[in-house]
């Protein structure tokens, strides 16, 4: 799909005729927004800008000389926009064009931060000059959304610090829900580093207008502390992932210390009736009494239950019980 802003009569109109460019300049044109466009649709705009729009392998490389690099005419930029999912963030590659004064994007899939923005630009035209300054808002909106899932973050993080104070079931998925945290928390901290270099080479290029040096200067500020504030979430994970971990280990320890207690107290009796059902004549047993099994069972009984009592004090004078 292909979508052109242009001026007319101080206005930002939108067009999405493809045979429209033979009637606009370059220096009408403000964006030019292009979502999984045809192979026919990226050479008009090709030929319109008078370069080549990258493709999405060179959208995707993760070198950084490669994210971003600039020619006598051209500016070219890469970066990715996070999209969240039910349990992970996916990255969704954006190019950027500037030809003049012309962006142009390339993308895959629809995104908020387009969708809001083209909104803005027909609403308020005269904040948006340019395709620095429409490139420029695309970034702060994207900032701006980076910080909601951050926040999001913060909140889940939250409420898994809650469930542990709780007392409720603490077991392995709950170890690896944390981890989809951590991995979570990752990624956006990469994303946003990813603009922070973005933003930080287009300061130091001579084609950006002066003009937007200091919302550039307050988005450098703003990703620091969405950086600080990554750092502080990963660090409560790992936090929240030592306490999980160590209340793992303390509830396996009081399962092996009631099964060490129990194979103690049952040594004894076992030994006992071990020793007691060997085939031999033992003491404390008249063979001539009519009685003598009720005897022998009382008396071998009476045995278990002093050895049990014998263990469980001892157990209780050294304060393993």
């Amino acid at each position: 799909m292909l979508s052109v802003f242009y001026r007319e009569d101080g206005k930002i109109l939108l067009t999405q005729n493809v045979g429209s460019f033979g009637g606009f300049k370059l220096e009408d044109v403000v964006w030019i927004d292009l979502v999984q466009p045809t192979g026919q649709e990226k050479r008009l705009v090709e030929a319109f800008l008078g370069t080549e729009i990258q493709s999405r392998a060179q959208a995707e490389e993760i070198e950084s000389s490669s994210r971003y690099f600039e020619t006598d005419d051209v500016i070219f930029a890469n970066t990715n926009f996070l999209t969240p999912g039910p349990d992970e963030y996916g990255e969704q590659a954006v190019s950027f064009t500037i030809v003049g004064e012309t962006l142009t994007t390339l993308r895959e899939v629809p995104l908020r931060s387009f969708t809001e923005l083209q909104r803005r630009m027909q609403v308020n035209p005269r904040q948006y000059p340019s395709g620095f300054s429409v490139f420029t808002s695309i970034l702060d909106q994207r900032v701006d959304l980076d910080a909601d899932m951050i926040e999001l973050l913060s909140k889940e993080i939250s409420q898994y610090a809650r469930r542990i104070n709780e007392e409720e079931t603490i077991d392995q998925e709950l170890l690896i829900d944390i981890s989809q945290m951590q991995e979570n928390t990752m990624v956006v901290r990469e994303n946003v580093v990813d603009k922070q270099r973005l933003i930080s080479n287009l300061m130091r290029s001579s084609k950006v207008p002066r003009s937007l040096e200091n919302r550039l200067n307050v988005l450098l500020q703003d990703i620091s502390s969405l950086l600080s504030h990554t750092n502080f979430c990963f660090e409560r994970l790992e936090y929240l992932q030592d306490t999980v971990v160590g209340l793992i280990n303390l509830e396996q320890n009081k399962i092996m210390k009631i099964l060490a207690v129990v194979s103690v107290f049952l040594m004894p009796p076992t030994l006992i009736v071990g020793f007691y059902g060997m085939n031999v004549r033992l003491p404390m047993i008249a063979a001539d009494d009519p009685n003598a099994n009720i005897w022998n069972w009382l008396i071998i009984l009476g045995l278990m239950v002093l050895s049990c009592g014998v263990v469980w004090f001892l157990f209780r004078r050294k304060k393993l019980l």
